[in-house]
């Protein structure tokens, strides 16, 4: 049996984020105060340039199954169980959506994403800092 995937990057973002309630800007920095991991994805770079936000773990795109996967070896402390609330973000809430589906299909069922990305917060007129960032390698 042949199994039809998307096709197109349009395809595979809306696959991604079907049935997913992703959070507003103020949703995901009420979630940061109930104890929800916030995973900033963005580049140095990216950061550098727009600011960090308060209290999210800063973590590479090319290891974060590995840091949060709660089974794995390379682990961050904070990846203490499946049921861990955690909200990607990156600048404009796409490669978030497709990290966010990517932490479900590992069983961390409850990711989602900020909708808008960095660039929504700052729209909403949320706080960034300057100060460094909490990065796990």
């Amino acid at each position: 049996m042949i199994v039809q995937h998307a096709t197109g990057i349009d395809a595979v973002l809306a696959e991604a984020r079907r049935g997913v309630r992703r959070y507003t800007p103020h949703e995901t920095a009420a979630a940061g105060r109930r104890g929800a991991l916030i995973v900033d994805t963005r580049t140095e770079t990216q950061r550098a340039e727009t600011g960090e936000l308060p209290g999210a773990l800063v973590i590479d795109r090319t290891v974060l199954e590995w840091r949060l996967d709660p089974a794995g070896d390379a682990r961050i402390p904070e990846a203490t169980g499946y049921d861990v609330e955690i909200v990607v973000v990156c600048r404009q809430g796409y490669s978030s959506s497709l990290a966010a589906e990517s932490l479900r299909r590992i069983g961390l069922h409850r990711a989602t994403d900020l909708a808008g990305g960095v660039e929504a917060w700052q729209a909403a007129g949320l706080p960034l800092h300057r100060g460094p960032a909490d990065v796990r390698r």
